[in-house]
């Protein structure tokens, strides 16, 4: 049996496979509970970055899209990210950033 498709979770796909350079791996499911309903978007390690955009803001607008297109269908829709296995490490196991030095004017020369 096909799995039915809404306007919604096709917008999210043609949105997503046009942003990623893996579209053949972009992998939408629909769940449905009390809630509302959760689109759970899966896509290629490589392209997480793609995905969630500088600060989160390509998810955000993404996410803001999918509750407007879920108003159109009378349904509350929210939109999840799964991170892919082995994405990133938890902060401890990350190498720590070199601190950016304080540079003063005694710094400068002339």
């Amino acid at each position: 049996m096909a799995e039915e498709k809404y306007e919604y979770q096709e917008l999210l796909e043609y949105l997503v496979k046009g942003l990623v350079d893996h579209p053949e791996d972009v992998k939408v499911e629909r769940k449905v509970d009390e809630m509302g309903v959760l689109l759970i978007l899966k896509v290629h390690p490589e392209d997480m970055g793609q995905i969630i955009g500088r600060q989160g803001s390509t998810a955000r607008s993404i996410r803001t899209l999918m509750r407007i297109a879920g108003l159109k269908a009378h349904a509350r829709v929210n939109l999840k990210i799964e991170e892919p296995e082995g994405g990133r490490q938890p902060r401890e196991q990350r190498e720590p950033r070199e601190e950016k030095k304080e540079s003063s004017l005694e710094d400068l020369t002339i």
